[in-house]
């Protein structure tokens, strides 16, 4: 039995040491937002935040996360950063499949959390590791701008 802090709540898992956190978030928890994608740490679409820094979880052993601040894409909008993240993503209507979406928004949320006022370089590299089948690129880049923008 593992007590994990997700989203500022204590949650209990019975789970093995190595089982990987994305299927005790999903399988076990309920917590279906943080996706499952590739399984290897490739795609993104499974990114969580650990303390603040963003996570693939489909490789994260559970055991890793354990005395950590776990934040999922269920939780990310009422900080002030992900809300603005999320806002900026809707007004630009940047999801089309929105399969990826959820590590999208989590991985645009971390860089902006520590980055302010992004290049196009500075997002490309935040965002390199998350793929996006629809190619929604263009969208997502000029969304991460937009809510810096609004958090200036």
């Amino acid at each position: 039995m593992v007590t994990l802090n997700i989203n500022g709540k204590a949650m209990r898992a019975d789970a093995e040491p190595d089982t990987p956190l994305l299927w005790v978030l999903r399988d076990t928890l309920r917590l279906t937002g943080t996706k499952y994608g590739c399984g290897m740490a490739l795609c993104g679409a499974c990114t969580v935040h650990l303390d603040g820094e963003p996570v693939r979880s489909c490789s994260t052993p559970v055991s890793a996360a354990a005395g950590k601040k776990i934040t999922t894409i269920e939780a990310v909008g009422q900080g002030r950063v992900g809300k603005a993240v999320q806002q900026a993503w809707q007004r630009l209507d940047v999801v089309q499949c929105g399969y990826c979406q959820s590590g999208q928004i989590m991985s645009a949320v971390a860089l902006l959390s520590q980055n302010r006022k992004p290049t196009d370089t500075d997002i490309d590299n935040a965002m390199g590791g998350n793929i996006c089948r629809c190619a929604t690129y263009v969208r997502i880049r000029a969304a991460i701008h937009e809510a810096a923008a609004s958090l200036a």
